[in-house]
């Protein structure tokens, strides 16, 4: 994907916690942070059956149109093609960056897992990856071997990349501010999110971070 064609992306990048089903009751949860200002979704579940995953693939995939947010596929190039996702996240195991880029029609997102790694984030960039994932950025309990990622990961890759980041490990509105000024553009959240209280609040208390930011983007 050419420079001019990339998409814009800032704002809060949910992830759906480990073992969500379809049961109204979690979905609940989702559609709450999307009422409250998410503008990502990335489903994540490594365990459930496949038709299981499909159907709540499916089922998220109608409440990001609802709310006007993308839909991105955890690792799984197929199932996101066979419920016309926006698009797949990968990490370093994950598939083929460039295999999934053709594979996917014009539009859908590519985002990379680049952890600590700014050689990684450059060859993704460069591979046509919509934007890049760094962490962890603070301790996390979903990936508690995951190295640190420092900071001036961000600002570099503004200044020299020139495609999106995103800050994903440990992230809650208490600690979100130094991430947006460092450079983040985009900040991927699961526990601090989906285990408040009040989902929809803690989603628009993010935006409203991005809001206090108030700096423009490239």
């Amino acid at each position: 994907m050419t420079e001019a064609l990339r998409p814009r992306l800032r704002g809060l990048y949910a992830i759906t916690p480990d073992g969500l089903t379809d049961e109204k009751s979690q979905l609940v949860r989702v559609e709450a942070a999307l009422r409250g200002g998410a503008t990502l979704l990335q489903y994540r579940d490594k365990k459930a059956p496949a038709d299981r995953r499909a159907a709540t693939a499916r089922a998220l995939h109608g409440l990001c149109r609802r709310y006007g947010a993308r839909l991105l596929i955890n690792d799984d190039l197929i199932l996101a093609l066979a419920i016309e996702a926006d698009g797949v996240h990968l990490g370093v195991t994950d598939g083929n960056l460039l295999a999934a880029r053709q594979a996917l029609p014009p539009g859908c997102l590519v985002g990379v897992s680049c952890y600590a790694d700014f050689a990684r984030a450059r060859a993704a960039a460069a591979a046509g990856a919509d934007y890049v994932a760094f962490g962890a950025v603070y301790p996390s309990l979903t990936k508690p071997l995951a190295p640190p990622a420092p900071l001036s990961l961000f600002s570099l890759c503004r200044a020299e990349l020139g495609v999106p980041s995103c800050a994903i490990g440990g992230i809650t509105a208490d600690n979100a501010a130094p991430l947006l000024a460092a450079g983040a553009d985009l900040l991927a959240v699961i526990s601090d999110l989906f285990d408040a209280p009040d989902v929809a609040a803690r989603a628009a208390a993010y935006q409203l971070r991005f809001k206090e930011e108030n700096r423009d983007v490239p």
